[in-house]
């Protein structure tokens, strides 16, 4: 894959998200569904090569609807910059709304025209429909109670392209309301991009954590909703990956089988973890369970934190739409240092 010769270490952070994500999902999908004791059995050293198969008979490096969705938000970022015009004068959400239909109604690269995607999770197919029936981005979710990490897997792109506190939890908060507007997901979307916008900015990881945590207790204090949030932030600063890799995932409440909060937990233990991208990528996986989508969600954060160069040449040589992210990061770094026009 060709890349562009000179890249700043700020667009290196960038592109390593959107790739770490990627390869999270597509090497977790030959895994998705398996327990910890399986994985722990067939692969002991755990799985290190992108190599497809799994429930849905993925092709090495297809991308999985956690990056599929990453990608409907983050062509919305390039909409926008493409538009001219003022942020206040966009609407994002809907936007992002829009390309994820598309995604829904097989008009997506590397699919049958007309044919649905073969994974679409209840709230995510629920949010979807509504907006396919009501045309309205903001009367489309699932409803309280459905806190899946299916709005969690896709929120990357704001953490990328949006630099102050205000734009990052109003962006987060829509498009995860698209399909996911349990105040758990809206909130821990808004977190984890806050988390994102400081890795990029070249934060250390401790620090991107607390600005996560002061986000979620802000936001918490806003909405009156419970410290959930940001119970989970600080369970993930006290868990060890590599531990829930070797001993089972018994400390996630929802053993890591698909709660947003779960996917959370685990992305946070894993930016804090100082071992290589590789390494901590490969443990996520061996956890079990929702591995495409906890390993792309922790994956998000890890290329944030360590850049594109830490993710391998032979994973992004496979990755379905690496070229096109490359492409797309560059294209928009540029806006993001640019002064805001509101």
């Amino acid at each position: 894959m060709d890349t562009p010769t000179e890249q700043t270490p700020h667009l290196k952070r960038i592109i390593g998200a959107l790739l770490g994500l990627h390869a999270g999902d597509s090497l977790g999908a030959t895994l998705e569904f398996c327990s910890w004791s399986s994985i722990q059995r067939d692969y002991p050293r755990g799985l290190r090569d992108i190599v497809g198969g799994g429930h849905f008979n993925w092709a090495a490096g297809d991308a999985t609807d956690d990056t599929d969705l990453t990608r409907a938000v983050l062509l919305a970022y390039q909409d926008a910059t493409r538009s001219g015009l003022p942020r206040a004068d966009f609407d994002i959400c809907r936007a992002a709304g829009t390309h994820m239909l598309e995604w829904f109604e097989g008009r997506w690269p590397g699919r049958t025209p007309g044919r649905r995607p073969v994974d679409v999770g209840g709230a995510t197919a629920t949010g979807l429909s509504r907006l396919l029936r009501t045309g309205d981005p903001d009367r489309s979710g699932a409803g309280r109670g459905r806190a899946g990490n299916g709005s969690l897997m896709r929120c990357l792109p704001t953490g990328l392209f949006r630099r102050d506190e205000q734009a990052i939890v109003a962006d987060s908060m829509r498009i995860s309301a698209i399909t996911h507007d349990d105040i758990r997901c809206t909130v821990a979307c808004a977190a984890y991009n806050a988390v994102v916008c400081k890795l990029v900015d070249g934060g250390l990881p401790e620090a991107a954590v607390t600005a996560g945590l002061e986000l979620a207790e802000s936001l918490a204090a806003e909405q009156q909703c419970g410290p959930a949030v940001q119970d989970a932030i600080e369970l993930g600063k006290s868990l060890s990956i590599s531990d829930m890799a070797e001993n089972g995932p018994k400390a996630l409440p929802g053993k890591g089988s698909g709660y947003v909060l779960d996917s959370l937990v685990i992305a946070v233990a894993a930016v804090m973890d100082p071992r290589p991208l590789v390494d901590v990528l490969v443990d996520v996986v061996r956890i079990g369970s929702d591995t495409d989508t906890n390993a792309a969600i922790a994956g998000g954060l890890l290329g944030a934190r360590d850049g594109a160069d830490a993710v391998p040449v032979e994973w992004v040589e496979v990755l379905q739409f690496a070229r096109e992210f490359t492409e797309i990061a560059t294209e928009l770094a540029d806006e993001r240092e640019k002064p805001l026009r509101l």
